[in-house]
């Protein structure tokens, strides 16, 4: 963390950021006491030090990874194959063994990552890429290690039970989880405040006046590529222990797809970014399918949206907007700044109808015509209903036009 002197205003606020991250891990389960709530927590907790870890890679290095995967799912299933040695006898609690993922992901960074960091930008890309896709086809064809198609499965119920903390209850598990979360945390902010993490920078923004100056811009990235590789095998391990078994999809490409989408859809310009892209990517992930077929169009057009209108992510998007509202301007404008919001609400929902609506079309002989949407149904099959959700989406679109220019010009006065 920054140096701070104690008793100043930054210092309070910093403890004071802390103080809350804390507090929000401590009592969160608390108002989501379900098993399904803490099981989404446990996700939530493992997704923030994973996307951390990329960040440290895309944000802090300006290295896109299509391999980052690798790191995370190699240390699940070192996690995965330790926790099977203490099921036999080992004498190591179970709370340590995602350092063994941690550390087994080390190892596997250490050896490829010298290779992947001698070169930066699409080069950098493509061969994680390739290394990822050589893991993943690996994983298949060497079943004494990987466990096959089958994967491998464990029981964290095992070995001692020191202050007889067990693991098998879910709320346990969850604060094993929450510390990993918020020491990781801090560890990693501490890691880019550090002359390592501004020198990374350096070499993300210039690497030839870096190398210029007497430091080498491979061997920086590769020592915080082994870094990155160590925080996301400690969220493998995590994974591992929650979900009690490890197959080879944390392998593939489509999750380190997923690690970047999220982060970069969360702000990578932040280091909160990730953080906001992780709970997004397990409410995403987790309830979105249960609620929608079209779970995944919506999820496209929030990536593109986010491309086009804020590039720094969400956590950018909102600290502008955090920042605008500080500003006397802004409380001059709040009328026409709801109507422009309520505008879009009209406009955006009967899209939404729609698009429900088409993919309900698709299969109406098997789940019938009507479709319940906000409270409300519709049939696909009434053009009525058709004629509706059109008008609506123009009524609020022009709205949302009209409400955009007298906003700019009153902006202007």
């Amino acid at each position: 963390m920054p140096v701070t002197e104690p008793g100043s205003s930054r210092h309070r606020q910093t403890l004071l950021l802390w103080g809350g991250y804390a507090l929000v891990l401590v009592l969160a389960p608390l108002l989501f006491d379900s098993s399904l709530g803490q099981s989404l927590l446990s996700q939530i907790g493992i997704a923030i030090i994973v996307c951390l870890s990329y960040n440290l890679l895309l944000g802090q290095g300006g290295l896109v990874s299509f391999g980052h995967a690798v790191y995370s799912g190699m240390g699940a299933y070192l996690a995965m194959h330790t926790l099977n040695l203490v099921s036999g006898g080992w004498p190591l609690p179970v709370s340590l063994v995602p350092l063994a993922g941690g550390l087994g992901s080390v190892l596997l960074a250490l050896l490829l990552g010298w290779v992947s960091t001698r070169r930066a930008g699409t080069a950098f890309a493509m061969i994680s890429f390739g290394v990822g896709e050589l893991i993943w086809a690996g994983a298949l064809v060497l079943p004494g290690f990987f466990g096959g198609e089958g994967g491998l499965s464990g029981n964290r119920v095992a070995g001692s039970a020191p202050l007889g903390l067990t693991f098998g209850p879910q709320i346990q598990l969850y604060y094993l989880i929450a510390a990993y979360t918020l020491v990781c945390t801090a560890l990693m902010y501490s890691l880019t405040q550090t002359p390592l993490g501004r020198l990374l920078n350096a070499v993300r923004d210039n690497p030839e006046r870096v190398a210029f100056i007497g430091y080498n811009p491979q061997r920086v990235r590769y020592m915080v590529f082994v870094m990155s590789a160590f925080f996301a095998g400690i969220a493998g391990g995590l994974s591992a222990l929650h979900y009690e078994m490890v197959s080879a999809d944390v392998l593939s490409a489509h999750r380190s797809g997923l690690l970047l989408l999220f982060t970069f859809v969360g702000g990578s310009t932040l280091f909160v970014g990730p953080i906001l892209g992780a709970v997004l990517m397990v409410l995403a992930l987790g309830v979105l399918p249960g609620l929608t077929p079209a779970w995944l169009l919506y999820l496209g057009v929030v990536f593109v949206g986010v491309v086009m209108v804020a590039p720094g992510g969400l956590a950018a998007l909102l600290l502008r907007g955090w920042q605008r509202a500080g500003q006397g301007g802004w409380l001059r404008l709040w009328p026409w700044r709801l109507a422009l919001a309520a505008s879009f609400l009209i406009a955006i929902t009967p899209v939404l109808a729609g698009v429900e609506m088409l993919y309900r079309l698709q299969q109406v002989d098997i789940l019938g015509p009507h479709l319940r949407f906000l409270g409300c149904t519709l049939d696909v099959l009434s053009p009525a209903n058709w004629l509706c959700v059109v008008a609506v989406a123009s009524l609020g679109g022009l709205g949302w036009w009209l409400s955009q220019g007298v906003l700019a010009q009153k902006a202007a006065l």
